[in-house]
């Protein structure tokens, strides 16, 4: 990995279709910004026809390895912001019990190590929900075990979980005012 002088955001792919689209071009909108892909979301890109054709000063970094060897950045203070947007229900369990296999547990758990704040954009967060699959809407009923999940989630450190669109792009803006404050 070369050396990076700026700070960065971290920007987390999973397997969730959830707002996917959406998200994607919120990534657009950051500056010095690394994209995570995980293998589900290469799955994913795959089903709704998304390249990752960001700008050059972006860098992507995909799950090839083992150990996640891109994490280990956190404890050279390349990252002050992690966002995992949309967060799949099988990243969310892994998050809140600790399990660190595959690159967005990874990510989440070596931020929270070094207490890099992290946006969650969980997505299953209501008992009955409309989401966009790449052949169109359809209806979701999350399990009680998925509602359990994001609602411990809640309660970590360095964690703000959010439920939608519009409380991922607040999140996203007052963690850009915070770093702005504290120059």
């Amino acid at each position: 990995m070369s050396k990076l002088h700026t700070p960065r955001w971290a920007w987390v792919l999973t397997g969730s279709g959830h707002f996917f689209t959406e998200c994607f071009e919120m990534i657009r909108e950051l500056e010095h910004c690394d994209i995570f892909v995980s293998k589900a979301a290469e799955e994913v890109l795959r089903m709704y026809k998304l390249k990752l054709d960001f700008p050059e000063n972006m860098r992507i970094l995909r799950d090839k390895t083992a150990s996640a060897i891109p994490v280990g950045e956190f404890y050279h203070g390349v990252y002050h912001t992690v966002v995992v947007a949309p967060a799949s229900s099988n990243s969310v369990a892994k998050f809140v019990w600790g399990i660190s296999d595959s690159l967005p547990s990874n990510v989440y758990a070596q931020a929270g190590k070094c207490r890099v704040p992290s946006i969650v954009f969980a997505c299953d967060t209501s008992p009955e929900m409309l989401t966009r699959a790449p052949h169109g809407i359809v209806p979701v009923y999350p399990r009680p075990i998925d509602l359990e999940n994001v609602a411990r989630l809640k309660t970590y450190d360095y964690t703000t979980v959010v439920e939608g669109l519009e409380q991922l792009r607040a999140a996203i803006k007052a963690r850009r005012e915070t770093l702005e404050r504290n120059g």
